[in-house]
């Protein structure tokens, strides 16, 4: 009797020097709980996993990766100079048009009639239209410039909570990795401790199968860390990327969130409500714009030439040519059977859209403010819990079943249990970590998302460059007819 029970002080006191000592540094203060309720916690640091021995990367230098290598940027930036170069070429006069003419060219007499003209012809817009076309792509610019922000905004909270998401998937290998060290060594202790008669083969075979469990959850770890990598890295533009180690605090930014606060913050700096805002900017530009389009356009036409036709003047003499000659005729168009009535209704029914659409875009918010705060709430009340209760109770049923193992009166399977209990919670604690600092990550970037989703530019709007002249699409007509249009659906001319 007094072998088996030195026997297992000696299983305990293995055990008890493999369980890794608890660090000596503070853990984060959790906002809004007093020191006293935080003192004592398990540290969330644990060994190193098996990744590349370069240094640990921060979240600042990942995000700069990111910036640097994501092609949705740079499709974003690409629709400024291009919005830019549209309305630059929505301000310029229709070009002229040059040309030759032969009047009276007489067959049985051809020298003796004919007159030789140059002319050009120019269509001279009236009713504001060039400045009124601009002002629609004054818009189109600062629409372009707040989408490029918006999706540097996206690609941000993106990385972000996939850097969450590996770091918490670094952590959970950490903490399986730790654990599966302990089963080991307990295995192989209480293994040899069968051999020699001191332990029963219940608790051998209890240790075996706590070991299996534990080499799986490990596979699980690795499997989940490496392919949340794989996800981080491809987001960098380096999918073959080896696993490099994260420093980062899960344990930052805790703290209760005003709903209504976040709500007003929303309505007030979100760019989705600028750019709702900047939609209906843009259909009142383009209603401007429609109803300019009945103004009647100013033709000018000027001719100079030379004619040959003898001149009778009535005098005494030889009879002179005719000579240098010219010609001027000036016109306009009647608005008479189209006044652009279609254009100007359509318009004014984009514009009630656009209008409606900010009420609409008002209560998604809501919706969504209200969801996320649902989450973070949640996720906080969880790490409330764990930090205060839940944390401490599992270690201290995990020393208290050591403590009766040592004095006989329990079992090493309620030891294996109660350890297996204090990192299961672990685990949990970790997860809810994670899911805060993913839905803080959301509030401060505006509820945003897709980081690799196209980018919206000016082509896939209704009311874009279709038609612009040297773009593709563009169309020529005579110098009596549209330069090319702006919005069909709107009938906009474009010079």
């Amino acid at each position: 009797m007094k072998l088996v029970r030195a026997n297992s002080i000696a299983l305990l006191l293995i055990l008890t020097a493999l369980q890794p000592a608890q660090t000596q540094d503070q853990a984060p203060q959790l906002r809004g709980v007093p020191p006293a309720q935080t003192q004592g916690l398990p540290s969330l640091k644990a060994p190193t996993s098996q990744v590349s021995s370069a240094s640990p990367m921060t979240l600042l230098q990942i995000e700069q990766l990111a910036v640097q290598s994501n092609p949705t940027l740079a499709q974003a930036e690409s629709s400024i100079p291009s919005s830019k170069a549209m309305r630059y070429q929505a301000g310029l006069l229709p070009n002229p048009v040059l040309g030759g003419e032969v009047e009276n060219f007489a067959f049985r007499f051809l020298d003796k009639k004919p007159a030789y003209f140059g002319f050009g012809v120019q269509t001279i817009p009236l009713g504001g239209k060039l400045r009124k076309m601009r002002a629609i792509y004054n818009v189109q610019v600062t629409q372009a410039e707040l989408e490029a922000s918006m999706q540097r905004q996206r690609v941000l909270n993106t990385i972000r909570n996939v850097f969450y998401n590996v770091l918490g998937a670094q952590q959970t290998l950490d903490l399986q990795t730790e654990l599966a060290v302990i089963a080991r060594d307990a295995t192989t202790t209480t293994s040899e401790l069968f051999n020699v008669g001191a332990a029963d083969k219940p608790d051998y075979l209890e240790s075996k199968i706590e070991k299996e469990q534990v080499e799986h959850d490990l596979v699980a770890a690795q499997n989940s860390y490496l392919q949340s990598w794989r996800a981080l890295a491809t987001l960098l533009g380096n999918p073959q990327m080896a696993p490099v180690r994260l420093q980062g605090n899960l344990e930052e930014r805790i703290g209760k969130l005003d709903e209504e606060e976040l709500y007003r913050r929303m309505l007030e700096e979100s760019p989705q409500m600028k750019a709702a805002q900047l939609q209906i900017k843009r259909a009142r530009a383009v209603l401007i714009r429609a109803k300019a389009e009945p103004y009647p356009d100013l033709y000018v036409r000027g001719a100079i030439g030379y004619s040959t036709e003898f001149l009778d003047t009535g005098e005494e003499g030889p009879v002179p040519r005719t000579g240098v000659l010219a010609n001027a005729q000036v016109g306009m168009t009647l608005p008479i059977f189209n006044r652009n009535q279609g254009g100007i209704a359509s318009a004014r029914a984009e514009l009630l859209f656009a209008e409606r659409d900010v009420e609409r875009l008002k209560m998604t918010l809501r919706m969504q403010v209200a969801a996320i705060i649902r989450e973070y709430n949640t996720a906080l009340d969880a790490i409330t819990r764990y930090r205060n209760i839940i944390l401490p109770s599992a270690d201290e049923a995990y020393q208290l079943q050591k403590t009766k193992f040592e004095q006989m009166s329990a079992s090493y399977p309620q030891v294996l249990i109660a350890q297996r209990t204090k990192f299961q919670v672990r685990q949990k604690y970790i997860n809810a970590l994670v899911s805060l600092q993913q839905d803080a990550t959301q509030i401060e970037g505006f509820l945003l998302s897709g980081g690799l989703d196209v980018p919206r530019t000016q082509f896939d709007a209704p009311m874009e460059h279709r038609g612009m002249p040297g773009l593709p699409g563009g169309r020529y007509t005579s110098e009596e007819a549209d330069i090319s249009s702006l919005d069909e659906a709107h009938n906009v001319d474009h010079y």
